[in-house]
This record gives C-alpha cells, structure tokens and sequence, in this order.
C-alpha cells in the first residue's frame, strides 16, 4: 500500500472539516441573529395590533395571548428552522432549495391553527398576520446564507 495513497485519504476529509466547520458556524450565527430579530419584529407587529383593537382572547380559557407569548413562540420555531437549515446544508445535494420548499411549506400548515381558535375575526387575521412576520425574515435570510455557502 502506497503512503502517498493513505495519506490522501486521511487529509482529504480532514481538509475539508475546517470549511464546513465555518459554513454551520456561520449559518448557525446568523441564524440566530435574524431570530432575534424575528422575536422583535412579531413582538412590535402584536403590539401594534394591540392599539388597534385586537384582543388576542382565545375562547377556551378566555385569557388573551400575552405579548411575551408571541416573542417565545417566534424565538422557538425560528430556532426549528435554523436546526432545518443545518441539517439541510449537511445532508442535502441543495440545501437552499429544499429548505425554501420545507419552510414555505411549513409557514402555510402553521396558517390552519388560527382558523380552529374559535376566535373572532381579528384576531384571526392578525394571527394569520403574525405567522407570515418571522417567516418573512427568518425564509430570506436563510435561504440566502444557504445559497451563499453552497451555491
């Protein structure tokens, strides 16, 4: 067995740890910067929808949805989808194209829960409002990381 032959084994995968090591790190840093941003943006969107006469009650306990509620949620799923976009940029041949589909997928099955509130038609609507906020920031960011490190 050639020496030559074992080494290029060993170095190449070993080369290539470093770039991939940066291009998660990367992905996983703006990732969470724009799900912070996120977290802001629907905060102030509820908020805003607040002053206008929006109660946010849900008919079944009767308690309106608190403004910290919306930040969690937010915070939570767009952190899902960051873990979506790692694990799309490890094991698929396209990364950034699968995960608009996934995610653009995932934003319209996350529409039907409001419609199942039981709540009136405002809220409703801003409900329906306040799903399509994060996906407005977190879709485009990450995709474009995507395609940025992956072609």
């Amino acid at each position: 067995m050639s020496s030559t032959h074992d080494a290029g084994v060993v170095a190449g995968p070993a080369a290539d740890r470093p770039g991939r090591t940066r291009r998660f790190g990367r992905l996983v840093g703006i990732g969470l910067v724009a799900t912070l941003a996120a977290m802001v943006v629907t905060t102030l969107a509820a908020a805003l929808a607040r002053v206008v006469g929006v109660d946010f009650e849900l008919p079944d306990g009767g308690e309106a949805i608190p403004l910290s509620g919306f930040a969690v949620l937010t915070g939570f799923f767009s952190v899902v989808g960051v873990v979506i976009a790692v694990a799309l940029l490890r094991w698929s041949a396209r990364p950034a194209r699968r995960f608009l589909w996934t995610t653009a997928s995932l934003t319209a099955i996350s529409m039907i829960p409001p419609f199942l509130t039981g709540a009136n038609v405002a809220t409703i609507a801003a409900l329906l409002g306040l799903h399509l906020v994060p996906a407005a920031v977190m879709i485009p960011v990450l995709t474009r990381e995507l395609r940025r490190c992956c072609g």
